[in-house]
């Protein structure tokens, strides 16, 4: 009696053990790849809610919406906030300002430099401010932000969106 395997069985043994391995790695490549376009949609999400927060709360602390040439009424890209700084013995009007530099939403403050809000992955592709005509006397400010991910162009099944709308109203004390 002769001990071994056929060719046959060899054969089979081969097909099964490759299928597995073929269900095993397609399995792995693609918790791989949702665990990149998860992290894309995080990063987007995370900046764009960030971004979010600083320009809320800076609009609500501030004392008005500076309107250096008085069609703000319109669409803009840029917002410039009046307000008051307190030192010991004074009390300083400063003026913040929000806009696109480059492909990020950038903040200055009177005095320093621009720093940016947004992280190098993400491009903000539309900025808007709009005023909006209320019946109170402190103005609200109507905010529109998109965001992506830079997704490298030979991966676009990472691409990630936001698209976030948000009013705010400078309090009036």
């Amino acid at each position: 009696m002769k001990k071994g395997f056929t060719l046959f069985e060899m054969l089979i043994y081969i097909a099964v053990l490759s299928s597995v391995i073929l269900a095993v790695s397609s399995f792995f490549l693609w918790i791989v790849r949702s665990n990149v376009k998860a992290k894309a949609m995080r990063e987007v999400s995370n900046n764009a809610r960030r971004a979010m927060e600083i320009l809320t709360l800076e609009i609500k602390e501030a004392k008005s919406v500076y309107e250096p040439t008085s069609v703000f009424s319109t669409s803009s890209g840029q917002l410039s906030l009046e307000t008051t700084k307190y030192l010991p013995a004074d009390e300083l009007q400063t003026y913040i300002d929000f806009f696109r530099c480059e492909k990020r939403l950038c903040l200055k403050k009177e005095g320093q430099d621009p720093v940016a809000l947004t992280s190098d992955n993400v491009e903000v592709n539309n900025l808007e401010f709009n005023q909006i005509a209320t019946t109170s006397t402190a103005p609200s400010i109507r905010i529109g932000l998109t965001i992506d991910y830079k997704a490298p162009a030979e991966k676009p099944e990472y691409r990630a969106s936001i698209n976030t709308t948000s009013t705010v109203s400078i309090r009036s004390y």
